[in-house]
């Protein structure tokens, strides 16, 4: 084992539980460890990439249409706006963290090492769930978008499902530098599309494409909010913005998986921060702008809308169509395709690393460290790559209904990834305060700390407190939707008390707090890069370097 620093062991055992891989940092570090170890093969236009354009997929292209519906024009703006600060929120605290500590495993580490052990096995176990049941939804998805064109419903999906499956293991069996092409290019094509698309609805919207101009139409007639559940007023409309605030939180996902590459990134303390910075962006220009065209161009009673679904209840497809633009609705679907392929490529990579993350903190079985010379970690891929033919469960209709169950009792899994993030950076916020560590010398320092934190975790509380309010409503209620809505909670909730119980682990008080182990590494590592950093000696060099 590398060295630590002074009173790391003291430390460690404050904390009630004894770190066994990256000790836990170090194991992510130490290429001569006996399991090997993850290489750090990710570039900085990989990071930046995916962190731009990582989670623009199937619901900011088709999904955003039912909150559309919902909601009406002002309901999606607001409600993708306000969603979009609780991330943002989450994303600057994760951010700190990441930087300071760029290891396998991200934010469960974080939560086992500045909150709880126990929380940390909770939250990892869950998150690998969720990814590894959401690979199979989407590559089911993929090959549902093929029914858009002619003659595609007439094939078998199972044969579409089987190619998906085969392209996304092998992209992920490659290594992570393949992962990290395959999503550049993959990001780079959904973002060209949403910046045409938010292009053209400005175009149609103001009658440029040989149809009447629309301005703000739909904003006057039906209005700007939509009525929720036939209730009319003040609480009808509050009703439908809540719905929206809910729909946007789940077309947020994903946004975290950012984290996860900085165990595997080059030059960390460099392009993390970089990656983290940009995602401000992202949501203000391909969300917030984005949803706000959409309810430009289409009107929430659009028949579309409500009786279309895949590609053809797409707001920008509907949009097109009506403004009599022939092959561009192709073009949208195949751009739906190439998101629905990329969700499921970093599903996989996500959850796999996820459980090496675990392993490494001893919450997951040793085997699960193992790693090729190549830096891969066999296992966990393997075994959640198996995860993939749970999608040939669609080709039937009852076991459909099964598989269905399955994935949505993962759906909160995400909130309560949120959640824990923010939480755990109150901890090492007063963490520092109480150690009387400056974080100004931190390589990346999040702004509006701690208030940013307080705000994203109320808010994601309130959220999947009443993710399932509908039901309570008269006449709503289902059983069956009750326990979808809010059993993840509950085995979240299990999973802690199983390892509370089991490692009798404590609380980490905040004197006791391990700021110290694999830092001296990290800045080792950190020196080592810079000083091989390539310095650009032209005006397009210099240009690439600010981009990416």
């Amino acid at each position: 084992m590398s060295d630590t620093y002074p009173d790391v062991e003291k430390q460690q055992a404050n904390s009630g539980e004894k770190h066994t891989g990256q000790a836990t940092v170090l194991h992510g570090l130490d290429a001569s460890a006996a399991d090997g170890t993850v290489h750090r093969n990710l570039k900085s236009r990989h990071l930046q990439m995916i962190a731009l354009g990582g989670t623009i997929g199937t619901g900011l292209f088709v999904g955003a249409g039912g909150a559309l519906a919902t909601g009406g024009p002002l309901g999606i703006l607001l409600g993708y706006t306000i969603m979009g600060c609780v991330v943002y929120s989450m994303m600057i605290a994760l951010g700190e963290m990441c930087t300071l500590y760029p290891v396998s495993g991200a934010f469960t580490h974080y939560t086992a090492r500045f909150a709880d052990p126990a929380l940390g096995f909770a939250l990892g176990w869950n998150y690998w769930y969720s990814y590894a049941i959401t690979l199979p939804t989407e590559i089911t998805a993929a090959a549902l978008v093929i029914e858009f064109w002619p003659g595609g419903a007439n094939i078998n999906p199972a044969v579409w499902i089987s190619i998906f499956i085969v392209v996304i293991v092998s992209f992920n069996f490659l290594g992570v530098r393949a992962y990290g092409e395959a999503e550049f290019w993959f990001s780079v094509t959904k973002i060209i599309t949403i910046l045409g698309l938010i292009l053209l609805g400005i175009i149609i919207t103001a009658g440029g494409a040989g149809s009447p101009a629309i301005g703000f139409r739909y904003w006057k007639n039906p209005g700007p909010f939509q009525q929720e559940n036939g209730i009319p007023g003040t609480k009808g409309r509050f009703l439908a913005f809540w719905t929206v605030f809910v729909q946007a939180a789940f077309s947020f996902l994903g946004t975290e998986i950012v984290a996860l590459t900085a165990g595997e990134a080059e030059n960390p303390r460099r392009n993390v921060p970089k990656a983290i910075r940009r995602v401000f962006y992202r949501i203000l220009f391909f969300y917030v702008i984005g949803v706000f065209v959409m309810g430009l161009i289409v009107s929430p009673n659009d028949e579309g809308l409500l009786n279309n679904s895949g590609s053809s209840a797409s707001p920008w497809v509907i949009a097109i169509r009506n403004a009599g633009i022939p092959a561009l609705p192709s073009i949208v679907n195949a751009v739906v395709l190439i998101s629905a392929f990329s969700a499921g490529n970093s599903d996989l990579y996500a959850s796999s690393r996820t459980l090496y993350g675990l392993a490494c903190d001893g919450k997951a079985p040793a085997i699960f460290r193992k790693c090729t010379k190549n830096g891969l970690p066999i296992y966990c891929l393997a075994i959640t790559a198996a995860f993939s033919f749970l999608a040939y469960m669609n080709v039937s209709n009852s076991a459909s209904t099964v598989f269905n169950y399955l994935s949505s009792l993962s759906s909160i899994t995400g909130l309560i990834t949120w959640g824990c993030i923010n939480f755990s950076f109150l901890r090492f916020y007063y963490g520092c305060k109480k150690q009387g560590i400056d974080r100004r010398e931190f390589p990346y320092v999040a702004p509006f700390q701690p208030y940013a934190s307080y705000f994203g975790l109320v808010l994601i509380i309130l959220v999947i407190f009443f993710n399932g309010y509908t039901l309570f409503l008269d006449g709503q209620w289902d059983t069956v939707t009750f326990v979808i809505d809010y059993i993840t909670v509950v085995i979240f909730i299990v999973l802690y008390a199983f390892w509370k119980f089991w490692k009798r682990t404590k609380f980490v008080r905040l004197s006791s707090m391990d700021f110290i182990t694999g830092r001296r590494e990290l800045d080792e590592i950190s020196e080592q890069e810079e000083a091989n950093q390539h310095v650009p000696k032209n005006i397009w060099e210099k240009v690439w370097a600010a981009v990416m």
